[in-house]
């Protein structure tokens, strides 16, 4: 019975007229309805019961119990907070991607920062005397004559490149004395054999000076080589090896520092922890050790071939200049394979200053063939126009009249 007044009140409809009251229910269709629910097999409400309705299709009505189709919505087009699921998923997998990026920098600045902070420990506790550092005597050694050699050979470098502008200077003087003389010795007769002379005595002088400064151009540059690329390798590598050093020493004192101290629990965590680091550090000093090492033996016997070949040329060159021997300069540039540029090999040739010509000449210089042309034609078939006129449009032609005209 109670049932069947529940499924009743489910079912009821209540009118509301225009005024807003509520109308009076007959009796009847009350009492119809709960004889219908009465009339309900009790299989079917069990079935009911266990199915469940479907909410894919439940309607809302709108205008109560069996109104118009306008006022119903499925409820299949109402979507809940699952539409947002994936938007929300992206933008977090975005969030935690810049967080994980933002904590690795933290870390790599944190870690650079103790880094730092435990060497410059070391090295205000070296320079005060407090401090122990590793040292390598042997290898201290070598890297000291490796910096002082690397200063005389800088000032060698120095010392040659002025040279090399010195006698540049006196080539190019001797050239143009030598022509000089040249030139005098048309315009004097009186005098023409000895500026002759001497106009060839300077230009044999300038052609092995020219010779000369091949082989020095040559010298300075190989020296360049070794003081600027073959040293400083070499010192580069040095510097790195100092760091580590410093690197090594600091976390050494680290460690030691930790095992003086109490052995609790927390210290023995540190402790394992500097161990590890201290091990790390050792490794690379070890192995930046014996890169220099390796590098200091390679960079002194490239440097003892290098001036060995280069001290040679060097005198030979010299010794044949100065000796007026011009057979034996020019031996000592092919047994060192120094090939010297032609004279004017730096100049353009023509078909390059053809090319560099801007498109405004090559236009200008058309413009004025097809003038010529065209008054060439006019002077075949029409009478002569006037020179005045002719000159004003070409002023830079020089132009002469048929011989017709003339007459």
């Amino acid at each position: 019975m109670t049932d069947s007044i529940m499924s009743k009140a489910a079912t009821m409809e209540i009118p509301i007229n225009s005024n807003g009251d509520t109308g009076t229910l007959p009796e009847d269709d009350s009492l119809e309805q709960g004889s219908q629910c009465q009339e309900i097999p009790l299989d079917d409400l069990q079935q009911v019961m266990v199915s469940g309705p479907n909410l894919n299709e439940t309607s809302i009505v709108s205008g109560g119990y069996g109104g118009a189709a306008e006022g119903i919505i499925p409820t299949s087009s109402i979507k809940g907070p699952s539409m947002h699921h994936s938007s929300s998923s992206s933008s977090m997998s975005a969030d935690e991607a810049s967080r994980g990026v933002a904590v690795e920098k933290f870390d790599i600045m944190k870690k650079w920062g103790l880094n730092t902070y435990k060497c410059t420990k070391q090295m205000i506790s070296e320079r005060f005397g407090r401090g122990s550092r590793t040292v390598d005597l042997e290898l201290e050694a070598q890297i000291d004559v490796l910096r002082d050699t690397k200063r005389k050979y800088e000032n060698v470098l120095r010392l040659a490149r002025a040279l090399t502008n010195h006698f540049y200077s006196m080539v190019q003087t001797q050239h143009a004395l030598g022509d000089t003389f040249a030139d005098l010795s048309q315009k004097s007769p009186e005098l023409r054999d000895e500026f002759g002379y001497n106009a060839e005595t300077q230009k044999l002088l300038c052609k092995n000076g020219e010779t000369l400064l091949g082989a020095i151009n040559f010298f300075v540059s190989s020296i360049n080589t070794l003081v600027n690329k073959t040293m400083e390798d070499t010192l580069m590598t040095i510097k790195m090896y100092e760091n580590a050093r410093l690197e090594f020493d600091a976390y050494r004192a680290d460690l030691e520092e930790l095992n003086m101290g109490p052995r609790d629990a927390a210290t023995l965590a540190r402790i394992d922890t500097a161990q590890q680091q201290y091990q790390i550090h050792k490794d690379k000093y070890e192995r930046l050790r014996s890169d220099v090492t390796i590098k200091l033996k390679f960079l002194e016997e490239n440097k003892v071939k290098v001036m060995h070949k280069q001290l040679l040329l060097f005198h030979n060159a010299i010794s044949a200049y100065f000796a007026g021997n011009q057979q034996q300069l020019e031996q000592t540039l092919k047994q060192f394979n120094i090939k010297l540029k032609p004279p004017g090999a730096d100049k353009p040739s023509w078909l390059e200053e053809h090319d560099r010509e801007t498109e405004q000449e090559r236009e200008s210089r058309a413009h004025t063939t097809l003038l010529l042309l065209c008054l060439l034609l006019v002077s075949h078939f029409s009478p002569p126009p006037p020179p005045l006129l002719f000159l004003s449009l070409s002023p830079s032609l020089s132009w002469k009249p048929p011989l017709s005209w003339c007459s």
